[in-house]
């Protein structure tokens, strides 16, 4: 979708619904990152991630069929789809590998050049506008970023990379989730792609050399890590769920400002789960990206009370006369 089709669709955005959607999103992904912290070691990385994605489609499967909605979608859509999850799978699997030896808010920090791929992807590709405010708040939580970014490289090597890829990743998913945000409604389409993807890992489990559900299979793990397992399971679903819905209303561009906000979400779990404290300068710029997203916000109000304005205007206002 390019062009006059993305501004076809942007005439029916809701960016407030879309920023509010977003920030719980900010909330919820840094909870299940922190769970898959805490599952690090414990559970093989395919097996954690099979786990992931089937419980998202046990859980909107049912919903599915349960509200009578078709699994059927057009071709060009399944493939988006796939493209999608094979995406996510990827992601996942690189953050929650990075999660293995960075502490909680670094691994989110070194990612979160990502706003700043999607601002310029989503204007570069897609056509989207974006105008110079904007611009100039996501190169101020850039900075911020920066400043939170630890030299990692010194203590854990080539994992300090991953995140990087994560973030890459994820602007190339958020942009797919963004075409066929109006195709499909996000429950369908997590439903679908979760299935997709337990199936892949499935066949990947099986099929490759050295790959066993060793842990899954058996009695090894103990009560309080399925219960785990589960947690990382709803509250994934959950945090993509309100990705699409955010999507859905609002474009990449406005939306990308906002997710710098997981940064001190990050923070705070790490600090109260793991006892990881971020550095002055670390602190200084988590209160930039937070300023960041705030003058986003209060943008976007502007911007809508003004539009919202200008429509009441327009329909009290006389015809011209012929």
């Amino acid at each position: 979708m390019c062009g006059r089709g993305y501004a076809r669709l942007m005439k029916h955005d809701k960016p407030l619904l879309g920023i509010t959607l977003m920030l719980g999103f900010c909330i919820v992904a840094p909870l299940a990152d922190a769970v898959a912290k805490l599952l690090g070691g414990k559970v093989p990385l395919a097996e954690l991630v099979l786990v992931r994605f089937g419980v998202q489609a046990l859980v909107l499967v049912p919903i599915m069929v349960f509200t009578g909605r078709s699994f059927r979608v057009r071709s060009k859509v399944f493939w988006i789809i796939l493209l999608r999850t094979l995406m996510h799978i990827l992601g996942i699997g690189m953050m929650f590998t990075a999660l293995l030896y960075l502490p909680l808010a670094d691994a989110v920090a070194i990612a979160f050049i990502m706003p700043f791929l999607m601002l310029l992807l989503g204007h570069y590709v897609l056509g989207e506008e974006v105008g110079w405010r904007r611009m100039i708040a996501c190169a101020v939580g850039f900075v911020g970023t920066l400043m939170v970014v630890q030299p990692a490289f010194q203590n854990v090597g080539w994992p300090a990379l991953l995140p990087l890829g994560v973030a890459l990743n994820f602007s190339l998913f958020m942009l797919t989730t963004r075409q066929i945000s109006r195709e499909i409604d996000a429950v369908s389409l997590q439903a679908i792609s979760g299935s997709i993807a337990v199936l892949i890992i499935g066949v990947m489990l099986l099929l490759l050399p050295g790959q066993r559900l060793t842990s899954l299979a058996g009695d090894s793990l103990e009560a309080s890590t399925w219960g785990l397992l589960l947690t990382i399971g709803l509250l994934g679903t959950l945090a993509h769920l309100l990705m699409t819905w955010s999507l859905r209303y609002a474009p990449g561009a406005t939306l990308a400002p906002m997710q710098y906000l997981e940064i001190p979400v990050a923070t705070v779990l790490g600090f109260m789960i793991f006892g990881d404290l971020p550095n002055p300068l670390a602190t200084v710029g988590i209160c930039v990206t937070i300023a960041a997203g705030l003058y986003i916000l209060m943008r976007e109000r502007a911007t809508s009370r003004a539009q919202k304005a200008a429509l009441a205007t327009a329909q009290v206002s006389p015809p011209p006369a012929e």
